[in-house]
């Protein structure tokens, strides 16, 4: 294979992994019983791929391409790949667009560090138990959009950020920051200790997000799971419940499109 240098990048990322810590919370948490939260991850796509060598915090451990896709990149020290080769070593079904880089997984923020201090952000978003990983994606997405500023998982219930969600938020998770926590419902107690107003969405809201989110100075939005919702003990600990308006006849909507609707109405306060 040829190789080629990554344009801008530091070559001491492309080196080696820094080492995780045994009781790090990252090496207990077990989404699947087959998975290892700390292994290497595949990224693939264009953007996911130029966002991931973009962000320092990455510990990058191989990149490969197709000539043409590091012709239309401009990325250098990239192991050329034939086609069908980059096929086999992805996922099936992987849309690569001829680029991949295997990384170590991002360290996940602390929820206390990231609300702390005049600089937290105004918007942060909960997901109790979200596991698809293209919604989850898809929510980065509109979070780094609409101007949220961290997704709150759960350690235990929500699947490691892999290749799948990385594809679908398109460098939004290189930008947003992960944190993980224990307990939901715990997490929104410290959250509006810390100011926020933590705002659940429901089909049985008895306000529309617009009304929640007016005149809040920080809000938190809490997700529900793809198809239950959210669990009593979390809908319980929210400060209020709001709905999304809908026409007669649907009752509900994909977690992610909800998201990204919550979003816009509270961006359009600030």
């Amino acid at each position: 294979m040829t190789a080629i240098a990554v344009t801008g990048a530091s070559e001491a990322r492309f080196i080696g992994m820094k080492p995780i810590p045994r009781n790090h919370e990252k090496r207990r948490f077990a989404a699947a019983p087959a998975a290892d939260p700390d292994a290497p991850v595949w990224l693939w796509g264009q953007h996911a791929v130029e966002a991931a060598i973009a962000n320092e915090n990455r510990q990058i451990v191989r990149c490969v391409a197709t000539e043409n896709a590091a012709r239309r990149t401009g990325f250098s020290h990239f192991e050329f790949m034939d086609p069908k080769a980059l096929d086999k070593l992805l996922p099936p079904g992987a849309v690569h667009q001829g680029l991949a880089v295997k990384t170590a997984p991002l360290e996940p923020a602390a929820l206390e560090d990231v609300i702390a201090g005049p600089e937290a952000p105004l918007r942060l978003c909960v997901l109790d138990q979200v596991t698809d990983p293209h919604n989850l994606g898809a929510i980065f997405r509109s979070a780094a959009a609409f101007g949220v500023g961290g997704l709150i998982l759960q350690t235990r219930h929500t699947p490691p950020v892999t290749g799948v969600a990385a594809k679908a938020a398109a460098g939004a998770i290189e930008t947003v920051p992960e944190i993980r926590v224990v307990n939901i419902a715990r997490a929104l107690g410290h959250l509006a200790e810390a100011g926020y107003h933590t705002v659940g969405l429901a089909g049985e809201g008895t306000e529309t997000v617009a009304d929640a989110v007016s005149g809040a100075g920080r809000v938190a939005f809490v997700m529900g799971a793809e198809g239950s919702g959210l669990r009593p003990a979390v809908a319980k600990a929210c400060a209020t419940l709001a709905r999304i308006p809908m026409a007669p006849g649907m009752e509900s909507l994909n977690v992610s499109n909800a998201a990204a609707i919550a979003f816009y109405e509270s961006y359009r306060e600030t």
